[in-house]
């Protein structure tokens, strides 16, 4: 490999890398992201910066909306700081001091087991963060968002009711003055009569629950923080609450209102569903949230149902017009392939506007269809009843369903391989796909997302490498959350297109002074 190729092969790796991270959720480890956000950063600015952009709009995982603010917010090439504060500015408090505290850096100490005949025992000093002075553009941008909250005293009660420590730590971290209102509620604790921390007070004293209610609605507590000095909720406070409630809370709050009886009452399972409605069209909720709280909760199939109808209406959002194959990896040593095939298979069944094809695989290949339907659209249940009677078993043939595809003639342009990216049993992938390429007359884009299993390698990429195909692949870590990442990825017609869309989203723009 020349000088030349070995350059756009690591700078095409970079950016894959990148992608990579993408469809992992590190649950608040934001140290677990910086090192590939900061090389792309620096070596591809510009690059970066327009996917921060586009990510913004498009992506589900907060985690990278913040590292991708700090590395901008960071950096020294022309533009990007401004790009990374008007980011900034659209956060909720919570996430403006994760940001805030990730580049100050910080110190954890966990005490050690003491060991027989050492003495007392010592701490261990993990360090989290980045170490580094805020830059003063955004202790200024931080000052402007909090007089901003200020001006306005709902919002900011509204704020303070949801986070009030994290602001209290924003104040006190960059030493910025509050507002004597601010000072009142935040450090004094003599919330004015006007404000929702009084009102809190004033609903946690009342006994009676309409008076309850109607506190809970003039001043729109939410559920998370009504729900804790509320002793006894009534349908009535709880009519209260949900109309109180974005769709996202609602769905985030399923749970714990299946457990305090919402769903008993007619009149506030009615409500529930409508505001379910709402949240097929809002741009808020988060494509897969409303589908794991059907699991989680314990509510009627009616309800389970229009939660999954949430799901599929913000997976609707994105369209695949390509036909499409579908491979899951079934073989012994892999144990999470066919969940997350399942998951895949139910998210593409709903975007997919031509063919899709899917098969399960081991030694042989099992082509998984839908059973008849009465409405011509799949919902994900569907999918999920289709794959029953798939289980692990078999040795690994990773191009046996391709060899299948050949002799049932389906014509795709895109296959999607779910596998550890290791196989022990003819016909291998490479030699399957390059038959499967001469007799269809056809070159599909390939898309490995690699799994965790016994055999987990390398060994397909590799071989696709040698022989000069190409192909994307995306590590998944289990974290069904961060799986509709994976959709604008496969529903381009080129890793060029998808390119040429991020390098032409429009930019933020910082509110001048």
């Amino acid at each position: 490999m020349n000088q030349k190729n070995m350059a756009n092969s690591q700078e095409q790796d970079l950016r894959i890398s990148l992608f990579n991270t993408l469809l992992t959720s590190p649950h608040r480890n934001l140290s677990s992201l910086h090192p590939t956000h900061q090389n792309i950063v620096e070596q591809d600015p510009l690059f970066y910066r327009q996917l921060a952009s586009w990510y913004w709009d498009k992506g589900e995982i907060r985690d990278h909306k913040e590292m991708f603010i700090v590395n901008l917010s960071l950096s020294n090439f022309e533009g990007n700081r401004n790009i990374g504060l008007a980011l900034l500015r659209k956060l909720p408090p919570y996430q403006v001091r994760r940001v805030l505290d990730f580049i100050r850096g910080w110190h954890d100490y966990i005490p050690q087991k003491e060991k027989k005949g050492e003495g007392t025992a010592q701490e261990k000093v993990v360090k989290h963060g980045l170490f580094r002075n805020v830059p003063r553009s955004m202790k200024t941008e931080i000052t402007r968002y909090l007089r901003e909250r200020e001006d306005d005293n709902d919002k900011f009660d509204s704020v303070v009711v949801a986070a009030r420590n994290h602001l209290k730590r924003m104040y006190a971290t960059l030493r910025i003055e509050p507002s004597e209102r601010a000072q009142q509620i935040l450090f004094d604790d003599k919330p004015p009569k006007d404000s929702k921390l009084y009102a809190l007070k004033l609903i946690a004293k009342e006994k009676t629950p309409a008076k309850q209610a109607k506190l809970i609605i003039e001043y729109k507590i939410p559920y998370r923080i009504a729900s804790t000095v509320i002793k006894a909720i009534t349908p009535t406070v709880l009519i209260a609450l949900i109309n109180a409630m974005s769709p996202q809370e609602l769905i985030n709050n399923v749970s714990s209102l299946q457990k305090r009886g919402a769903f008993d009452n007619p009149d506030v399972k009615k409500l529930i569903e409508a505001k379910l409605e709402k949240a097929k069209k809002s741009k808020r909720v988060s494509a897969y949230k409303a589908k794991e709280a059907a699991k989680v909760a314990q509510v009627s199939e009616d309800v389970k149902k229009k939660l999954s109808d949430v799901t599929e209406a913000q997976i609707k959002k994105t369209k695949i017009k390509m036909p499409t194959a579908l491979l899951i990896d079934k073989s012994y040593s892999l144990q999470s392939a066919i969940s997350v095939g399942k998951q895949i298979a139910a998210m593409l069944s709903v975007i997919c506007e031509s063919d899709l094809w899917v098969y399960a695989f081991d030694s042989m290949a099992y082509s998984i269809t839908l059973p008849v339907l009465s409405t011509p659209n799949p919902s994900l249940t569907d999918w999920e009843k289709a794959f029953q009677g798939i289980n692990v078993g078999g040795n690994t043939s990773c191009g046996v369903a391709i060899a299948k595809m050949i002799r049932d003639k389906r014509y795709v342009e895109q296959i999607i391989v779910v596998t550890d990216g290791g196989e022990n049993e003819p016909p291998l992938f490479v030699d399957a796909f390059k038959k499967y390429r001469d007799a269809l007359n056809v070159e599909p884009n390939v898309c490995f997302v690699k799994v965790d299993g016994q055999q987990y390698s390398d060994h397909i990429e590799d071989e696709c490498k040698r022989q000069g195909i190409m192909f994307d692949s995306f590590r998944f870590k289990g974290d069904y959350y961060a799986l509709p990442n994976l959709l604008p990825l496969v529903s381009k017609p080129s890793k060029l297109d998808l390119l040429e869309e991020i390098m032409n989203w429009p930019l933020p723009k910082r509110l001048a002074a």
